[in-house]
This record gives structure tokens, C-alpha cells and sequence, in this order.
């Protein structure tokens, strides 16, 4: 089981525990203290603020620890079966599993420390070397192929591992690695095309649910962390960049067109930041995805474009043959549009996600060049009508990553042989967002980013594949996603 990244509250919350390890003077009164998803984490944000926010980033030239400072990713079922007492994670899932048979000899939490570029957690925790020589381990004692479970941001890990296990030089597992080791890839809520809601993490330290905060609200957030606060926090963990949308206006539209548009929308989703005029007499002129990635980058420090342009890659491969040369490029290994899956003819390849829930789509932005702030725009919550509410505008998918993100790579891009060309198997069950109205957690039939991993149907789903009855689930697609998927302009060589 590979975890993934939550959304609580306002800021993307990770499902990993992260602990202190260090034993400096700032460090030792928070040994084996858990600083993120924890009542510690709580009491550290409270009572030493400025010590907490410089444990959790890493540090900004390196992206790796900072000078005396040690956090680890806790390990176990523990990391991954609650956040908080009595908010369950991975927990019913992992009962489940058990029901059939599964135990911790069996089954394994492939923790990782999120706040890390991909590439770094190799480097300095060897993340991807433990991962093989558990799962070559228990395919042999076993003598059975491993299921890999993994939700949101796990599923781009899992895509990354696939490449990196076979790369020569990396993982040197050669060409038949997957095929030999790998039964399936059960792929829950994966963001694969990115997570729209990251940009204006990143940029301006805000998103949907801090944008729709009454005043009051706003006035007690941003006095104890302010927008530049969330905003330096989340660009020093290059990790949640990781999520940034992939492919570009070939995917996500251009300024009057998007493949998600709505017959009735009078401006497009394509148009991801629209700019309002501010405080000034004229707006910044409104963005696409690509110039959207590109506005970030060169308004975000120096240290986050070049620790970015390093670690990730957001485009389109456009012929096998640049494929095949990004096989050699790991800053390609996480975008499923530049690389291509496994050459594993038996690997399956299991898409479960929610639909039906408003997911944060394009955005309403102003600049404002006040000297006193380190941030230069904020989303416009004075927008509201035609789509936007105090301006982010919304569209379909799981409350935290759109349709396109979930559903693209499932029922159209892996289906070019480009990015296929073994031809594995993929199978697309969507689950629509029913909750119970007196559930806070949506109850059995929740298509909630998060609470999907409670979902009745969702553990049947795992189940059947772990107990090797995958081939029996038939696809299950409700939402417009094929339709939707069919206007992207990516096309076969």
C-alpha cells in the first residue's frame, strides 16, 4: 500500500506521519514527536510556531533536511490507518484485507516522507531500493506477484517506481521486472494529470477552501499563518509540486477552449487564471495552464523554479520515439503524457475513483503589487456568478482532483499505444458521490477524495483484486469522461 495526499482544512494534508529524528537543542523536545498528523504537530503549530515551520521544510537550495534538523516518515500500519483519533485512513481497508487472510507478513505500508522531489527520496532515504527488495521478497517467499494499492499522490509514486526499478543505473531491474513481480496496479483516486488545486498553493498560498472563509476567519488564519507563510511552506516541500498539472494546454485547454466545458459555461475552464483588475486600471491578461505553470515559476524564487525544472516535467511526449528517449530522463518518470507504462503484457490495472463532488477547476485572480507582501497576487474572492464562487469555479470530479486528472490517463491515454505499447490491461470503475446527510464522513457511499477509502464498494474492489478475482470486475463508468477524453488533443503517433 503506497498512501497519498488528503485535503483537511486549508492546506493539502498528507496521510504519511512525518516524525522529528533529530536530536539538535530545536529538535529534542520534539524526539520521535509526530510534527504532521499528529496532536503534536497541533501543540508545535500553537505554542513554538516558528520552530514547527522550520522543521517542516526542507531546505530550499538542497531540497533535503535542513542544518540540524531530521524528520523521517513514521512507519508501519500506523503511519497510514488514522490521521488524527478517530479520523481513519487506511484502517478499514487494512481490516478488510484481514478478513481474507492478509497480515503483516503479508501485506506492507510503503511509507514516504511527501515533502521530498522523487528523485530525493532515493537519495537520501533509499525509498525506491526498500520498495523493490520488499516486494522481490515477498513475490519469492510467496512465490505469487505482488498487488500495489496506491491512492492519489501514491499513484504517481507507483507510476515513478515502474520506471525507475527497470532504469539502468537506477534500479537496474531491467525491461521484465514489472512483468515478473508485479499482478496489479490498483490505482484509487490518482491525481496522474496533477491536482489543479496546487497552483495557487504554490502561488499565492490560498485555494478553495481558504478563499471561502468568512472574514472573521480570514482575519484570524492570516494572523497566525499568513498567506506568505502557507505559501513559503508549500514551495519548500517540493514533493506536493509533484502534483502540479501535467500536460499543459493540450490537456486543460487554452484561454477559449477546454475539453471540460460545459455547453452553458460562457467562459472557458481553459482560461485557468482570469485576471481582474485589482488595484490597478488594467488586468493582467488572463492564462492558460502552460502560461499559468509559467507565471508561477517565474514569480515563485529562483531556488523553486530550479529545484521544479529539475525534479518534474508537464508536457506531452508527442511520438514513441521521444517516449523511448524519456526512459532515460527521470524528471519525465512521473508524468504518465511523457513516459510510458511497463513493458508488462500481464500487469492489470485497476482506476477507482469518486465523481460527482465540485472539484476546484480555473480561478479568479488580482495582482497587487503591495511592497509589504512577498506575494504579488490573490484569488479575487469578489468574484462570484457565471461558475465562480468568490472566485474559483468548479467542475467535476472528487472534491480534490478533477475528472480529467482521474480519468484521462484510464480511459484514453494508456490506451495509445505510445504509452502502452505492451498493451496492459486497464479497467475504470467510477463511483458517484452519494452521502448520508448526518455523516461527517459521508457514509458507505461517499465519492469524497478522502472517505472513498471507507467506501463499501471501494474495499469489495480491493478485495477481489487482492484475492486474485480482478477479472471479474466489470468497468463501471458513469461521469463524461470518455466523451471529455475524446476532445484532448493528444493524439497516436
Amino acid at each position: 500500500m503506497i498512501p497519498g495526499v488528503i485535503s483537511t482544512g486549508s492546506s493539502p494534508t498528507p496521510s504519511r506521519l512525518v516524525e522529528s529524528w533529530g536530536t539538535g537543542d530545536k529538535s529534542r523536545p520534539y524526539f520521535r514527536k509526530r510534527l504532521w498528523g499528529s496532536w503534536s504537530m497541533l501543540r508545535a503549530m500553537v505554542t513554538d510556531r516558528a520552530t514547527w515551520k522550520a522543521h517542516v521544510m526542507l531546505d530550499k537550495e538542497s531540497g533535503l533536511d535542513p542544518p540540524g534538523i531530521k524528520l523521517r516518515a513514521a512507519q508501519g500500519f500506523d503511519a497510514t490507518d488514522f490521521f488524527l483519533t478517530g479520523y481513519w485512513l487506511w484502517s478499514k481497508i487494512i481490516e478488510n484485507l484481514a478478513s481474507i487472510g492478509y497480515d503483516p507478513t503479508s501485506a506492507y505500508t510503503a511509507s514516504y516522507d511527501w515533502r521530498l522531489a522523487y528523485q530525493n527520496l532515493e537519495l537520501r532515504d533509499r525509498y525506491f531500493s526498500r520498495l523493490k527488495n520488499y516486494i522481490e521478497t515477498a513475490a519469492k517467499l510467496s512465490d505469487k506477484k505482488v498487488v500495489l494499492v496506491a491512492h492519489s499522490m501514491g499513484s504517481q509514486v507507483a507510476h515513478y517506481f515502474f520506471k525507475w526499478v527497470e532504469a539502468e543505473g537506477y534500479g537496474n531491474g531491467g525491461p521484465k521486472w514489472v512483468e515478473d513481480n508485479i499482478e496489479a496496479f490498483i490505482n484509487i483516486s490518482g491525481c496522474m494529470l496533477g491536482a489543479v488545486k496546487g497552483v495557487p498553493a504554490v502561488l499565492s498560498g490560498e485555494m478553495k477552501d481558504t478563499a471561502q472563509l468568512n472574514r472573521f476567519a480570514v482575519y484570524g488564519l492570516e494572523k497566525f499563518f499568513s498567506r506568505e507563510d502557507r505559501a513559503e511552506i508549500m514551495r519548500a516541500m517540493p514533493g506536493i509540486s509533484s502534483m502540479l498539472p501535467k500536460g499543459g494546454n493540450a490537456v486543460w485547454g487554452n484561454l477559449t477552449w477546454a475539453p471540460d466545458d460545459l455547453p452553458s459555461q460562457s467562459i472557458s475552464n481553459g482560461a485557468f487564471i482570469k485576471f481582474t483588475k485589482g488595484n490597478y486600471t488594467e488586468a493582467h491578461a488572463n492564462l492558460s495552464m502552460s502560461e499559468s505553470l509559467d507565471y508561477l515559476l517565474d514569480n515563485s524564487g529562483s531556488w523553486f523554479y530550479n529545484m521544479i525544472r529539475q525534479s518534474y516535467s508537464h508536457g506531452v511526449a508527442l511520438s514513441s520515439a521521444e517516449v523511448e528517449a524519456n526512459e532515460k530522463i527521470p524528471q519525465k518518470w512521473v508524468n504518465p503524457l511523457e513516459s510510458r507504462l511497463p513493458l508488462a503484457p500481464s500487469l492489470k490495472i485497476y482506476c477507482f475513483y469518486g465523481i460527482g463532488k465540485p472539484t476546484e477547476r480555473s480561478y479568479y485572480f488580482y495582482e497587487n503589487k503591495d511592497p509589504l507582501s512577498q506575494l504579488n497576487v490573490s484569488i479575487d474572492t469578489a468574484v462570484s456568478g457565471e461558475g465562480s464562487d468568490r472566485g474559483v469555479i468548479t467542475a467535476e470530479g472528487d472534491g480534490t482532483v478533477s475528472l480529467l486528472s482521474a480519468g484521462y490517463m484510464c480511459v484514453k491515454g494508456w490506451r495509445l499505444k505510445r504509452f502502452n505499447p505492451a498493451g496492459v490491461k486497464i479497467k475504470t470503475y467510477e463511483m458517484p458521490h452519494q452521502p448520508e446527510m448526518f455523516d461527517i464522513r459521508g457514509g458507505p457511499n461517499t465519492g469524497d477524495h478522502v472517505d472513498i477509502l471507507g467506501r463499501q464498494k471501494l474495499n469489495e474492489l480491493i478485495l477481489r483484486v487482492a484475492a486474485g478475482d480482478g477479472d471479474s470486475i466489470s468497468e463501471n463508468i458513469e461521469s463524461d469522461i470518455v466523451a471529455i477524453s475524446e476532445k484532448v488533443k493528444v493524439y497516436d503517433d
